[in-house]
């Protein structure tokens, strides 16, 4: 193996000088995440790979960076800071690894904003600064077997048994199932409408069995989250939130943090592409220098610069409280199918070496074929931005 490519030398690009757009905190909170990545991350991150195990070593320095809950509130343990850092430290992360930055998003996307947005003051005093610290990891129960791009009809329920809930279904494809120490799972109550509530590792009735053999996202822990009459707490059952509109809120957190991750995974991809078609000597010059290899490299820097504009604009807007849904999932799904496209172009450019763990780019184009379809498929994204303006549901 060639050590040297072992040595993460990444610079990003930033064709369009968008780093003009930036506070210095926000460059502050990329210089940290970026530093971290290239010490923690990216010596480990192949190996780990190719085992299919998660680098718990690595919790401590997430929180560490702010990654858990970056912009919930310094009272409850968070970071404080803005949507623009936060899309700017999952960019940070993914860039390292999608896995990775999926354990992020998770834990303060999908477990930190509910309690933060939906639980009671108890439940934030008790759950985000433990959270926050990585003292305490989360999961996020919503999809099921027969239930994907269809939450609504999720089988998963939970009946009021007077002092206590009883809950009873499963879970699958849940990031940081196999470890983790709480679970925000969403389940329908007797009259049909959908609670969210917080489970515990220990209750008698909950297990969290692991997902094996997987081609992607190898690095990350995928489980199923199974339910036998579980009895859950009243005071951790989220008191007034109902119906889909609670999950679909925390999701749309998630996607916005993906929307800039994926583009960490493609500048990765481009930079290392760069590198090499600029080292790669055939027929007497660098490969560089060939006019289809310029062609995939000018496409590739064209594609991320259109989608950091986008992700900026929409950080922005994230800020202001104007955001919609229908926003971050065009965002969501264009910066996935960029980082798909700039994957497989850079793993071409290194002809057969792009295939190797000596390079990022094979491990980055596998893990994003989850990144496109977890928190709404490529094509259901396509349907959320055709109904948003031709006003008609084409779902049905």
């Amino acid at each position: 193996m060639n050590k040297s490519v072992k040595k993460d030398l990444y610079e990003a690009p930033d064709y369009y000088l968008l780093d003009e757009l930036l506070t210095e905190e926000h460059k502050l909170v990329r210089s940290a995440a970026r530093e971290w990545v290239k010490k923690e991350i990216s010596p480990i991150i192949e190996e780990h790979a190719q085992r299919a195990e998660f680098p718990k070593q690595l919790i401590k320095g997430l929180a560490g960076i702010g990654a858990f809950g970056p912009t919930i509130p310094v009272e409850y343990g968070g970071a404080g800071l803005d949507y623009i850092a936060y899309g700017i430290l999952m960019q940070e992360i993914e860039r390292g690894d999608s896995g990775i930055r999926s354990t992020a998003s998770v834990q303060g996307s999908l477990v930190m904003y509910p309690i933060f947005t939906y639980g009671t003051e108890a439940q934030r005093r008790r759950y985000l600064p433990k959270l926050a610290a990585g003292e305490l990891m989360g999961c996020f129960g919503l999809t099921e077997p027969d239930h994907g791009s269809d939450p609504a009809g999720m089988t998963c329920n939970i009946r009021d048994n007077g002092s206590h809930y009883v809950l009873n279904g499963s879970k699958m494809w849940i990031s940081n199932a196999p470890f983790a120490d709480i679970a925000v799972i969403w389940a329908k109550d007797e009259s049909g409408k959908i609670r969210g509530l917080v489970l515990e590792r220990g209750m008698k009735g909950f297990s969290t069995p692991e997902t094996h053999n997987k081609w992607s996202l190898r690095a990350s822990a995928t489980g199923e989250l199974v339910f036998d009459h579980v009895e859950v707490p009243r005071e951790n059952v989220f008191p007034e939130i109902r119906g889909l509109k609670g999950p679909l809120s925390c999701l749309n957190q998630a996607r916005y943090g993906i929307a800039w991750g994926a583009l960490g995974a493609a500048m990765d991809c481009y930079d290392t592409a760069l590198r090499y078609a600029r080292e790669r000597i055939q027929f007497d010059k660098p490969i560089a220098g060939f006019q289809l290899q310029q062609k995939k490299l000018a496409e590739m820097i064209t594609e991320i610069t259109k989608a950091q504009l986008m992700v900026w604009r929409l950080g922005m807007l994230k800020n202001e409280n104007r955001a919609t849904a229908e926003q971050i999932s065009m965002a969501k799904r264009n910066s996935v199918e960029t980082a798909l496209n700039v994957a497989r172009n850079a793993r071409q450019v290194l002809g057969g070496m792009g295939i190797t763990g000596d390079f990022p780019i094979m491990r980055h184009m596998m893990n994003l074929e989850s990144v496109v379809t977890y928190e709404g498929t490529h094509d259901i994204h396509l349907l959320i931005t055709g109904m948003d303006i031709t006003g008609i549901n084409a779902f049905k």
